[in-house]
């Protein structure tokens, strides 16, 4: 019999993201030939340990922990091992398995173009730039691979290749851009497509679930708007719960459990001295405070 799934999740305050993680565990249940269970590392319930507690309490003792991640920064490196590896010292016997993050993959390409495609018609393709905006993060490493989704998905799917050429050409261009920590902002990311010379502008949230940051991109859109009545901004939707998603937890749950997970540690701040980043070199990583769990007294607060 294969090991369960765990799902873990960072976390939200968001009450919508919070019930949109639940109904993507349901989903996998319903898909999934082995035991599912889901739970996040900080901010929202059901906590990590809880969904831990529950396999381990049905006589699993090694899981498959996907990281419900869309790049590899701190929550994906450090954050949800150092999780896991305490529930490790508080159920003697378990072990684990931990999956890559999602991204980038070609899966994520085309849910990403769904969603573009459901609030930009075809013929509305010329003329169109693309803001793939990302949470942002002090890892330069995560930063780059949400470059690299942006220059993929206008390779791919945006400029000259299979979708341009079935519709005569190819859009405007796509641009990345960042809600938090990193540069540059949805505004900025904005601004450079219209000096670029486009006429309207598709911002894409790559984000998994609904949030307080992908709240964030639109509202920050939504005011660049107002104040350039020239240019037609539109904001699709996240990515959300639905099977394309699946398949891809899916296929991350089979690499964990192959041992087939080609991390990249090449630009990885905590392998190798960055310029820049080299007080991240060997870094503990540590756990994230969850105020459910009473044993672990410190931490910090952020928003998602």
């Amino acid at each position: 019999m294969k090991p369960p799934l765990l799902i873990v999740g960072h976390g939200t305050r968001d009450d919508e993201g919070v019930a949109e993680f639940g109904r993507f565990v349901g989903r996998l249940r319903d898909r999934m030939p082995v035991e599912v269970a889901g739970g996040f590392i900080e901010l929202s319930q059901p906590p990590l340990t809880d969904a831990v507690a529950e396999l381990f309490e049905r006589g699993h003792r090694r899981v498959a922990a996907v990281p419900l991640v869309l790049v590899a920064a701190g929550h994906g490196k450090g954050d949800i091992p150092a999780a896991m590896n305490r529930e490790l010292t508080r159920h003697p016997g378990l072990s684990y398995a931990y999956g890559r993050p999602l991204g980038p993959h070609p899966t994520l390409l085309s849910l990403l173009e769904e969603r573009l495609t459901a609030v930009l018609d075809p013929a509305e393709r010329a003329g169109t730039a693309v803001l793939l905006v990302g949470r942002g993060s002090t890892d330069p490493d995560a930063n780059a691979e949400v470059h690299k989704v942006a220059r993929l998905f206008w390779e791919t799917r945006w400029a000259g290749g299979r979708a341009g050429a079935a519709e005569g050409g190819g859009g405007h261009g796509t641009e990345p851009a960042f809600v938090s920590l990193a540069w540059p902002g949805v505004s900025e990311g904005l601004e450079r497509c219209r000096r670029l010379g486009a006429r309207r502008v598709v911002v894409l949230p790559y984000f998994l679930f609904p949030g307080v940051l992908p709240d964030r991109v639109a509202a920050q859109a939504r005011e660049y708007a107002a104040g350039h009545p020239e240019l037609d901004v539109r904001c699709a939707d996240v990515i959300g719960d639905c099977d394309g998603l699946a398949d891809l937890v899916a296929e991350r749950y089979e690499e964990a459990l192959a041992g087939d997970i080609r991390m990249n540690c090449d630009t990885c701040v905590y392998r190798i001295a960055m310029p820049g980043f080299a007080d991240r070199l060997g870094a503990p990583q540590r756990p994230h405070h969850h105020p459910d769990d009473p044993t672990h007294g410190h931490g910090h607060a952020h928003a998602h």
